[in-house]
């Protein structure tokens, strides 16, 4: 074991430790040599070296999101820092808990036209939990310890990011047997349930009243919501459980695919439809067409479950419950009567038609996007964790029931396509199943760095749906029609994933037919010691009307 000779890099590393933040990601560079070598010295710690900082942190976001603890972050001075930034985002409003610790010049060298500075401190401002900025010299050691902590602390009872800013001076390799300071380590005090009972038993109140209720839930890890709880709930009549793909909440009463049930509704069925009460609980929610629906027609009174926050995202929020969906509805269900209703029956068999219809459709598409995720999702194999890329992807997967044996995520906490590969790469590591990624071509090809890393998973595998272009946005109202559409928003191109393939020792395979799918399809999840790209080329002109036509055809 050794220790860098800086007293902040042993106060930080030590601290570290005793949070259980043990997993370090770092992009190599020489003003974070002290921090490297405090952390590389120590065996506890498992390191990674990750070169591009932009990919470094959302690799550290697939392993916070499957760890469920903090991920620190080691870089440089200066505009490495700022490469951290859509991470940092995703994780804020996302909830996945990264400490983000900046090596710097110290304070007399900052703004004075000295190289590889920046205005460091307070950098992410509008999107972390707490910045801390420590002070280099013996006498601000009681300061850096308390700075030190307050970050640690905040990122694992909040669940978020954080940010400490580290300066260091010369010499920066200086390296010791024995460390000179001993930090003292606090207890991290995690946030306990407000007392909700006289706002559940309110709550239970309007939820007795009612013979329409509904629930509505967004992103949540696997297991967040106990088995005999979605039972007792999908016995009720008077409830209809809307659930996104990104909820990993299952059962044959609720229904998965909001988008396919109520895009064909006209205003008589969205005024049968409209809930008197409102839960929701989870994360961000994908269907931009639930949200209409709700702001349209908002119910009476909307209750938001959730430990932290509450966003009014349908403009008639009633109250914000901080605990948990299973303490909620702990309390909850024990207080709740059965109302006479039809309510979920009849939109089950809305349900059953629209899945009849949607097999139907199936039968009539060519070779397209939709016709491509179809087949997709019926041969992905059981237990294994898939990751979702954005904007097109994750949109078709709200179309289609998932495996329930699966774990699903995808970054949607800013629903940027940049990072998803990253992040895929750094939940794979971490994840305990095999993992699958499904993304689109720009995204693919806008975070393809992501493969220059060396703690790639032998078993990951990538299937890449390459229609030459954005194309999510030929489904716009009136944008094929603005000049130079196919520059300025499609962004057409001819790049394939082959010779990026080569470079980083990927096994390669490719498909442009339902024939050549179902033949790569057959073999591609096989056990492999290498890592797997399956590229899929689709024909870009027929995606758009192929998928606006199948919400017609399924009234």
């Amino acid at each position: 074991m050794q220790f860098s000779s800086k007293k902040l890099s042993q106060t930080t590393t030590k601290l570290c430790l005793d949070n259980g933040i043990d997993h370090i990601v770092i992009s190599p560079g020489s003003r974070n040599a002290a921090l490297t070598i405090g952390f590389t010295g120590n065996t506890s710690f498992t390191n990674f070296s990750i070169v591009d900082e932009r990919c470094a942190a959302f690799f550290a976001l697939g392993l916070a999101q499957q760890l469920q603890r903090p991920v620190a972050l080691v870089c440089t001075s200066g505009s490495a820092l700022l490469n951290y930034y859509p991470a940092i985002a995703e994780a804020y409003y996302s909830d996945v808990p990264l400490v983000v610790l900046s090596a710097d010049r110290p304070a007399h060298l900052l703004e004075i036209g000295d190289g590889q500075t920046i205005k460091q401190e307070n950098v992410f401002a509008n999107h972390i939990l707490y910045s801390g900025a420590c002070k280099e010299g013996e006498e601000f050691q009681k300061h850096n310890e308390d700075q030190i902590h307050t970050a640690l602390s905040i990122a694992i009872s909040q669940s978020g990011p954080v940010h400490l800013n580290l300066p260091f001076s010369e010499p920066l390799y200086d390296i010791v047997a024995t460390p000179s300071v001993f930090p003292e380590n606090y207890t991290t005090v995690v946030t306990k349930h407000d007392d909700n009972q006289e706002l559940i038993s309110e709550i239970a109140t309007h939820w007795n009243a009612s013979s329409k209720k509904m629930i509505l839930t967004g992103v949540l890890p696997p297991n967040s919501l106990d088995a005999a709880i979605m039972s007792q709930l999908a016995e009720d009549n008077s409830l209809v459980v809307l659930t996104e793909t990104t909820s990993n909440v299952h059962n044959p009463n609720f229904f998965p695919a909001i988008d396919q049930l109520i895009a064909p509704l006209d205003a008589t069925d969205f005024k049968a439809l409209q809930p008197e009460v409102l839960l929701t609980f989870g994360g961000m929610v994908v269907s931009k067409k639930i949200k209409k629906f709700l702001r349209d027609y908002p119910p009476k009174v909307h209750y938001h479950i959730d430990t932290k926050k509450a966003f009014d995202t349908y403009f008639c929020l009633t109250s914000h419950v901080r605990c948990t969906p299973n303490y909620f509805f702990k309390e909850l269900l024990p207080l709740k009567n059965k109302p006479v209703s039809t309510y979920q029956q009849d939109w089950l068999g809305i349900k059953n038609l629209r899945l009849q219809k949607h097999e139907l459709y199936l039968k009539e598409i060519p070779f397209s996007d939709f016709l491509v995720f179809s087949q997709l999702f019926k041969t992905l194999p059981s237990n294994i964790q898939l990751q979702l890329g954005n904007s097109s992807t994750i949109r078709y997967g709200q179309l289609f029931e998932m495996n329930p044996s699966h774990t699903i995520f995808c970054n949607r906490g800013t629903s940027g396509i940049d990072g998803s590969t990253s992040t895929a790469i750094g939940a794979a590591y971490a994840g305990i199943s095999p993992t699958v990624f499904i993304t689109g071509d720009l995204s693919f090809f806008y975070d393809s760095n992501a493969l220059w890393n060396q703690h790639i998973a032998r078993d990951f595998k990538i299937i890449i749906i390459n229609n030459s272009g954005g194309g999510i946005f030929r489904i716009l109202p009136d944008a094929k029609q603005v000049f130079s559409f196919d520059t300025f928003f499609e962004t057409k191109h001819q790049l394939t994933a082959s010779q990026l393939s080569d470079m980083y020792g990927f096994d390669y395979q490719s498909a442009n037919d339902m024939s050549s799918l179902k033949a790569q399809l057959a073999v591609f999840f096989e056990n492999s010691e290498t890592p797997q790209i399956l590229e899929i080329f689709t024909p870009s002109t027929i995606n758009d009307t192929v998928l606006l036509s199948y919400f017609d055809f399924i009234k």
